[in-house]
């Protein structure tokens, strides 16, 4: 691929609350003496271990101070203070204060100095002997958020990698390990940490660009064998799939189904009537009624994805490609890994020539289940139809960097 194809970064961590604008990082990478900025003073050793920081004040980063004397809040909203010993999961408050004074040093943009204060929480917690894998995990993301944001990609790669190993499967490090990959063009890692993401929590957008655009660029560098040559893909368990964290209907929900339920003009066993005339008519290849059938039943019993996929597979039929996706992401929305849905939006994205969103979906029903004959045979087809497209789009211009697009859940500390 060659080094010309570099990718500016996101905006990074800004402490509670993400940057508003869409700055992009200084490419920045492997600076020479870098390792010396960030060494942890024996002084500040102590002064962790010891306990001896400056404790039980409420102030904000750097104690900046009004003409009065009295400390400036962030932001400058003189409503708002932070209290910098607030607690943090199990540290000790002197570890608590140097987290909480990272966040704010990030926030403010000062980020070798945010890198520092999580350098020196590392170093105590590790000279304290105690056991908090869940805090440890957040200090080294966040650290290396910073040195993501200086460009540092390596070290950004090394500390998510060790978050991980303490607490397998966090979204944040994941992510923040993908972009670092992306940025050094090391795409299959990149592909297989983005997936993983996606695997945790599908809403994640920037994930899903991300897989697109490496795909692309995968298919330019391996040819219609890429997929061979990606690292394995890890299975996230089921414990770790936020999208799967239902929370119980509100008594306001649970009254609005039951009112509902009370107008309905046909009863449950109506709607399933109406499905298996729809089914009937499949089977003798009448999609049109099929499709009417499906409609009536989804005015009754709008919630069933089954009823989407189904319809979508008529307009599919019927060569209706656009209505056919939004069925199936209807049915996407009321169950998030539905392999039937993901197979039939890649075929209307087919229809619809959007060759690398159908590539998309039908690696996510490959991964769910390798078996599916058709889905193999339909992103071989598809793969040379992308690679045929984006030979006749540019063939004589270079690529253009791409930003990596963020997300408020990834840049936000804990």
């Amino acid at each position: 691929m060659g080094n010309t194809h570099k990718k500016p970064y996101g905006r990074g961590d800004g402490g509670p609350h993400a940057e508003s604008n869409n700055s992009h990082y200084d490419h920045r990478r492997n600076r020479g003496g870098s390792s010396d900025k960030y060494k942890v003073s024996q002084d500040s050793k102590e002064k962790i271990t010891n306990g001896s920081s400056k404790r039980g004040s409420t102030a904000s980063v750097q104690g900046d101070q009004s003409s009065s004397g009295k400390a400036t809040p962030v932001g400058g909203n003189a409503r708002e203070t932070v209290n910098l010993d607030a607690p943090c999961g199990a540290l000790p408050p002197p570890l608590a204060r140097l987290k909480n004074e990272g966040n704010l040093l990030f926030k403010k943009g000062q980020f070798a100095d945010a890198l520092e204060k999580y350098s020196q929480a590392i170093q105590g917690y590790t000279d304290s002997g105690k056991t908090y894998p869940e805090d440890l995990c957040i200090l080294y993301s966040n650290r290396a958020a910073c040195y993501l944001k200086d460009g540092n990609s390596q070290d950004c790669i090394q500390d998510c990698t060790k978050a991980l190993e303490l607490q397998p499967f966090s979204l944040k490090p994941l992510l923040r390990r993908a972009m670092a990959y992306e940025s050094l063009e090391r795409y299959r890692k990149a592909y297989v940490d983005y997936k993983t993401v996606l695997q945790i929590d599908i809403s994640v957008q920037a994930a899903h660009d991300s897989v697109n655009r490496i795909t692309r660029l995968l298919i330019e560098q391996d040819g219609p064998e890429w997929r061979e040559k990606l690292p394995e893909i890890p299975m996230v368990p089921l414990s770790a799939q936020q999208h799967r964290r239902e929370e119980p209907p509100s008594a306001e929900v649970l009254q609005a189904r039951a009112e509902k339920a009370k107008h309905r003009v046909t009863p449950t066993n109506g709607s399933q009537a109406l499905k298996q005339e729809g089914n009937d008519f499949v089977k003798k290849g009448q999609y049109q009624d099929a499709l009417g059938k499906y409609t009536e039943c989804l005015k009754l019993k709008p919630e069933e994805c089954a009823i989407y996929t189904n319809r979508a597979l008529c307009y599919l039929k019927l060569e209706r490609f656009a209505e056919a996706k939004q069925d199936c992401d209807a049915a996407l929305k009321l169950e998030p890994t539905n392999k039937k849905a993901f197979y039939r939006r890649a075929m209307a994205n087919k229809g619809l020539k959007d060759y690398l969103a159908c590539s998309s979906d039908l690696q996510e029903v490959l991964q769910q289940d390798p078996n599916v004959q058709e889905a193999e045979n339909e992103l071989e087809e598809v793969t040379k139809l992308l690679r045929q497209s984006l030979a006749n789009a540019s063939p004589a211009k270079p690529r253009k960097p791409v930003p990596i697009t963020e997300v408020s859940t990834v840049f936000v500390f804990i």
